[in-house]
């Protein structure tokens, strides 16, 4: 079973706009791709069509959060986080202004236009705000459940989304709990903090390990701020091993966040990410992450390696 972030979101922004008339939605020139077009198409009132004019979409989001309404901003993850950066600092996390920014096809999901498309650094510049909360779901069921709590959330929240379409690892029935850290498969011998894509990746080497006796730890980081710190300790605290994987620079991002929530309690930990470099253009999706070291065979070796 697979899903796709992608249209999650076009699907739920609809729904939330028709129970709440404060919904906005606004687009850099990328609907098709975002999906937000689906909310254009639903309620052309409500949706503005900003043009490649990313400074100028967050402040007038932020003007419309002034006013009482609940704007969905969105638009590729690399200009969402980049472009607007000052807007986004001074005129919506500093006010704490409640705009919801989508950053679409994130890391290395957009595999064709190189890495002037590709975000390795949204987490980081995200992260780093005080007030904004930061999103990533391992899959389109996850996904949803964020949008639909994302209304309720007071002050600015940046979800990451992949591009492409990803395999159901979260139990679709099952609760969403905000600011938790969600364990997918248990383990005695080391344990992996994963987000988004690479959820789904860790649990695939958690299988391959299980074959040679090593039972790994899956814990999906979908809320990355804030972090579930108790969470991490208590999964940390009886492994071997700890490893964080994510489709992002090791600089900044996941890795970073659960190396200062173990600070005090000293233990190692490898981080599992883009090693400080941009990406670049490529035929599929997979050759890139292969490329970057971003599989469940990457995760086996590393676990092994770790476990010596």
């Amino acid at each position: 079973m697979t899903s796709n972030q992608r249209k999650v979101y076009g699907d739920v922004l609809v729904q939330l706009g028709k129970e709440n008339q404060k919904i906005v939605a606004l687009e850099a020139d990328l609907g098709k791709s975002t999906m937000s077009n689906l909310f254009g198409a639903a309620y052309p009132e409500r949706y503005f069509q900003m043009g490649i004019a990313e400074a100028n979409m967050i402040s007038a989001a932020a003007g419309l959060a002034l006013t009482g309404y609940i704007p969905f901003v969105s638009t590729f993850a690399v200009f969402a986080s980049g472009r607007p950066y000052d807007q986004i600092r001074s005129s919506v996390c500093i006010p704490k202004l409640n705009v919801k920014i989508c950053g679409s096809s994130a890391g290395l999901s957009d595999f064709g236009d190189g890495k002037t498309h590709q975000s390795i650094d949204d987490i980081a510049i995200m992260r780093v705000l005080p007030n904004m909360t930061v999103l990533s779901p391992a899959d389109g069921a996850e996904a949803e459940k964020m949008m639909r709590l994302m209304p309720e959330i007071e002050g600015p929240v940046y979800l990451r989304l992949n591009r492409n379409d990803l395999p159901v690892v979260t139990d679709v029935d099952g609760a969403y709990e905000f600011g938790k850290a969600q364990l997918i498969r248990d383990g005695g011998d080391a344990v992996i903090f994963a987000t988004g894509v690479m959820v789904a990746r860790a649990l695939e080497a958690a299988e391959a390990l299980s074959a040679e006796g090593i039972a790994l730890r899956v814990v999906n980081v979908s809320t990355i701020k804030p972090l579930d710190r108790e969470g991490v300790r208590k999964y940390a605290s009886d492994v071997k091993a700890v490893m964080t994987a994510e489709e992002h620079s090791v600089i900044g991002g996941l890795g970073s966040a659960i190396c200062e929530a173990l600070s005090e309690a000293r233990v190692p930990v490898r981080i599992m990410g883009i090693q400080d470099a941009f990406g670049r253009s490529a035929a599929a999706y997979d050759e890139l992450m292969a490329k970057y070291g971003l599989t469940a065979d990457a995760i086996v070796s590393n676990v092994r390696d770790l476990l010596k």
